[in-house]
């Protein structure tokens, strides 16, 4: 990710520590998207596999 702060060696205190938390902020909002992504398609294939199970049943019920 580009910083377009100026450099940290010109930089005052303050600009390197607002920029040290525009740094922490994205890097918690990515792992936040991550996280959320990894609830979908977790969930997502949760109900897949229910349903392949559900029709495996189905099949041994009319064939049982």
């Amino acid at each position: 990710m580009p910083c377009y702060l100026p450099p940290m060696a010109d930089a005052s205190p303050t600009d390197r520590i607002d920029a040290a938390l525009a740094r922490i902020e994205r890097a918690v909002a990515a792992r936040d998207r991550s996280a959320q992504d990894l609830k979908t398609r977790h969930e997502s294939l949760r109900a897949r596999v229910g349903e392949a199970i559900a029709a495996l049943d189905a099949l041994g019920a009319r064939n049982g």
